[in-house]
């Protein structure tokens, strides 16, 4: 397209050009005639062409007076039989006002385009003569009219077109900012869910042996310290987005989750009682969005553990390679839990949350007893690799 690729100010020195050029055309046809009224009458009549022709060099600056000017200067000349360009100057300076005048709704475009087209056809087919024979202004003036009728119609269906790319960017910019705002509410639950299970777990564990064994108990506290900074940390910066004026994108962002942080997570689980065995392996090439929907499916079953079975032993395993990555969180707790049905429109929460994260990359979810008791969360997402591309 012509706009973005020069700009205002090359649109304007293109225009320019364009005058300049369609000026010493009809110059060049006036001085060609000889006029009656001598040198003084030449001058005048090239000053009629130049008002004409010239000053749509500066329509995207000024559009309604230079299309004014123009208009008016052209039909003098028609008047006075000075200069004959068809209305082609009014044509190039009416599109301008087309395109950028707002509130013109009353103006019947279709129409106008629908008479330019029939008479332009009709011209077609009446060909070279017919009967406008004898009536030179009207045919001019008719001519003209269809000109400008043109131009009028293609710069009003441009603006419309511009108005409704303009509103969908706008709408996809706003479905975008929605969507980043809701996956960090996710990730916020995440973080206030897990944390949160923990700090009750070590409460309760401190009130329990707050009178016996009061140096477990500060050892408790001190557990529950540490987590609720850390989480505080967490939704600092996540409401920190939220709260963002300018928008997720350009708010000041902190490093997403990697699945490096699984020892934090089980270091925090062990505070619980949970002890946790981690086999992490052939994941170096995840992409970063799958990285983080394991990383937070993993951190939801060990909250999960936390919250239904601690103590407990838990073996976590997060296994890629093929094009996907399997996920296994296993527990030899009690094995209850409320599992979700196959279509629970709730989302966000809990074993719905997982499930929801691996329906979203086109996986497989399961979560039940196990057979020999406790309980599994599996997961398996399909995914490309990071940085290798389809081939």
């Amino acid at each position: 397209m012509v706009g973005p690729r020069f700009g205002r100010r090359g649109l304007v020195v293109l225009d320019s050009l364009a005058a300049v050029a369609f000026t010493a055309l009809m110059l060049g046809f006036t001085l060609s005639r000889t006029p009656a009224g001598g040198a003084a009458a030449l001058v005048a009549q090239c000053l009629l062409v130049a008002g004409i022709a010239l000053p749509p060099a500066a329509r995207r600056l000024w559009p309604v007076p230079v299309f004014s000017l123009v208009l008016g200067l052209t039909m003098l000349s028609l008047f006075v039989d000075v200069a004959h360009d068809s209305f082609a100057s009014a044509a190039f300076a009416i599109y301008p006002v087309a395109l950028t005048r707002p509130g013109l709704r009353w103006v019947p475009t279709r129409t106008i385009g629908v008479l330019s087209a029939v008479v332009v056809v009709g011209s077609a087919l009446s060909g070279p003569i017919g009967w406008w024979e004898g009536s030179t202004m009207f045919v001019t003036t008719l001519f003209g009219a269809t000109l400008m009728g043109g131009s009028w119609t293609v710069g009003r269906a441009v603006r419309e077109r511009r108005l409704y790319v303009d509103r969908w960017a706008g709408q996809l910019a706003r479905r975008a900012v929605t969507e980043e705002r809701l996956r960090i509410a996710r990730e916020l639950h995440d973080v206030v869910a897990h944390s949160m299970t923990l700090i009750t777990v070590k409460a309760g564990i401190a009130d329990h042996v707050a009178d016996a064994r009061p140096g477990e108990a500060r050892a408790a506290l001190r557990d529950i310290e540490a987590v609720s900074r850390g989480a505080l940390t967490e939704m600092r910066h996540m409401l920190g987005v939220l709260r963002s004026e300018t928008g997720p994108q350009t708010a000041e962002l902190y490093p997403a989750p990697r699945l490096a942080g699984l020892g934090e997570l089980a270091g925090r689980a062990a505070l619980a009682g949970v002890r946790v065995e981690l086999d992490v392996r052939d994941v170096d090439r995840l992409p970063e969005g799958v990285e983080l929907s394991v990383y937070r499916i993993v951190q939801e079953a060990l909250t999960n553990v936390v919250r239904h079975a601690a103590p407990a032993r838990c073996r976590v395993v997060v296994a890629g390679g093929g094009g996907r990555v399997r996920i296994e969180v296993g527990d030899d707790g009690p094995g209850t839990r409320v599992l979700p049905a196959p279509a629970e429109p709730v989302a966000g929460h809990g074993l719905v949350g997982m499930r929801e994260r691996v329906m979203m990359y086109g996986g497989a979810f399961r979560a039940g007893p196990a057979p020999g008791g406790g309980f599994t969360v599996s997961a398996e997402l399909p995914y490309e690799p990071a940085g290798g591309g389809s081939r």
